[in-house]
């Protein structure tokens, strides 16, 4: 039986990376706290919750199976339900298909100190302000857990982006024109933000916007799923 492939997150960014890879594959939402524990460092962070929301998606999934059969009757009256997209059970089989859960997380650093969502536009320029002529190093936890073994293989995959020196004028221009209020570091690299920049350095250019494929095509490969 061949094994399905789950993103445990909602993000429209890491699904439009994902499907650069050409599998098919199905999301769920992990409900996971993200709140960072007293001390504990960028990488600590990342990895900690990247496992975390593998882990959530694995028991979802299963409990969405295992729950399957007793809800049959009422996916097949409504089949816009969440249980009609995510059943993975084959036709005529009681049994449950394994799948990978892919479970990832991501902080930006700047001065030693984790940058978040700025939310506003006020803080966005601050942050872009604080970055001018700085380097920002991006820290991205990955964890790919199979959903009956529970084999995990875990991961974090550095980016580090070096900003040129920037004028208010061009923060707050690029602010107004992008809205980066909802990304860490207050900018779309995938967009106008590479207009911030000076050089990039990192393995993987997708790491910087959510998803390391290079490192996650590795995992999969654990997994016995092949890309190519």
């Amino acid at each position: 039986m061949n094994t399905k492939i789950i993103l445990a997150s909602t993000s429209v960014y890491r699904k439009e990376i994902l499907e650069k890879l050409q599998l098919p594959f199905d999301c769920l939402s992990p409900n996971v706290d993200e709140s960072p524990i007293k001390g504990e460092t960028a990488q600590a962070l990342v990895l900690r919750l990247a496992k975390a929301k593998a882990v959530a998606g694995a028991k979802l999934y299963n409990t969405i199976n295992n729950n399957l059969d007793t809800h049959k009757k009422d996916v097949n009256n409504n089949p816009e339900t969440k249980l009609d997209k995510i059943s993975y059970i084959k036709s005529g089989s009681n049994e449950i298909q394994p799948a990978v859960i892919i479970g990832s997380d991501q902080v930006a650093v700047i001065d030693g100190k984790i940058v978040g969502k700025p939310h506003s536009s006020d803080k966005a320029i601050k942050q872009l302000q604080q970055a001018s002529g700085k380097a920002i190093t991006f820290y991205t936890g990955l964890s790919v857990i199979h959903s009956q073994t529970l084999q995990a293989f875990s991961l974090i995959e550095p980016f580090t982006v070096h900003f040129r020196e920037l004028t208010l004028a061009e923060i707050t221009r690029y602010v107004e024109l992008e809205q980066p209020l909802y990304c860490a570091g207050s900018f779309k690299a995938e967009g106008l933000g590479i207009a911030l920049f000076e050089k990039l350095k990192g393995d993987d250019p997708n790491t910087l916007i959510g998803l390391p494929l290079i490192k996650l095509i590795q995992l999969l490969k654990k997994h016995d799923i092949q890309v190519l």
